[in-house]
């Protein structure tokens, strides 16, 4: 499968009041991994548009193992692993210097017609033969 990794270090605005990430800042750690993702398959927010698809997301997962913290630098590493009906991405987040699992989870993103607004129950064609050409 597809995947790509960012590095990003802990900065003190990702902190709740208990000194760790607040839960809420591992979905922007998921969505830059993402972008990288999508970067490297030229299908960005960009590309979708210029396409006539949005990808809304309908589901996501998180599940939290070990906190992060200030200063540590972690590598979110995101994954395509479904392409043909819809795209289910996963997440993992680790200690960039350990290794050690941090978070993990996935999203998953349905095709919808821009023009209609009509959600697709396939991925377009063109996604899928772009995608296999690439494996």
């Amino acid at each position: 499968m597809i995947s790509a990794s960012v590095i990003e270090t802990i900065q003190f605005y990702h902190l709740d009041p208990m000194n760790v990430v607040w839960h809420g800042n591992y979905v922007q750690f998921f969505e830059q991994a993402r972008c990288a993702l999508l970067d490297l398959i030229d299908y960005n927010y960009p590309q979708m548009d210029a396409s006539g698809y949005v990808w809304p997301v309908v589901d996501m997962r998180v599940k939290y193992v070990r906190p992060c913290r200030f200063g540590q630098k972690i590598q979110t590493t995101a994954t395509l692993i479904e392409y043909e009906n819809r795209m289910k991405i996963s997440y993992l987040i680790t200690d960039a210097q350990t290794g050690e699992k941090l978070t993990k989870g996935f999203t998953i993103q349905v095709a919808v017609e821009k023009a209609s607004g009509e959600m697709l129950f396939r991925s377009p064609d063109f996604l899928i033969d772009k995608l296999e050409a690439m494996n």
